[in-house]
């Protein structure tokens, strides 16, 4: 018989560090309230969550690092919002910054949850900020909830 391995939406006792960019922050706002409803509905409790705010979303890996190997979290969620201009910026700032949440959660073990809105305008922003439905940082906090229970339920090697 096939095993599923899955992980549910109980975040009883986890401890969540936020990583919010400044940049962008009318969005970026709206991504935390949501990660932060997300996490309470879900029973992680406020004194099991940090937020740490870094200049933007170029800064984001370092501080998600940094949070992940500190020991003190179950998961990190990183938050940010990189909107395309009229230059090669907005590839650099979202390739680096997407590879480096990933690189941090590889790098440590621990989830870290790529929440970093990249859009072409504002108004696609507003909206997977929660504007008229649905909030990417909710979203972001439920994967997070998801991901720690789904690696405790695996085998470990020992």
């Amino acid at each position: 018989m096939v095993r599923e391995l899955s992980g549910d939406f109980n975040g009883s006792g986890m401890r969540v560090a936020i990583a919010a960019a400044r940049f962008n922050s009318a969005i970026v706002e709206r991504l935390v309230e949501g990660a932060l409803d997300g996490l309470a509905r879900h029973q992680v409790t406020a004194d099991g969550i940090a937020i740490a705010r870094c200049p933007g979303a170029w800064e984001l890996p370092l501080l998600c690092q940094r949070l992940a190997e500190s020991g003190a979290y179950d998961a990190v969620i990183a938050l940010g919002c990189v909107i395309r201009g009229d230059t090669p910026h907005f590839d650099m700032v979202a390739n680096e910054c997407a590879k480096g949440v990933a690189h941090a959660g590889m790098a440590t073990g621990l989830p870290v949850i790529f929440g970093v809105l990249t859009t072409d305008t504002v108004e696609q922003a507003q909206v997977r900020a929660g504007i008229k439905a649905g909030n990417k940082g909710f979203d972001a906090a439920l994967a997070a909830i998801e991901m720690v229970n789904l690696l405790k339920s695996l085998p470990t090697s020992h």
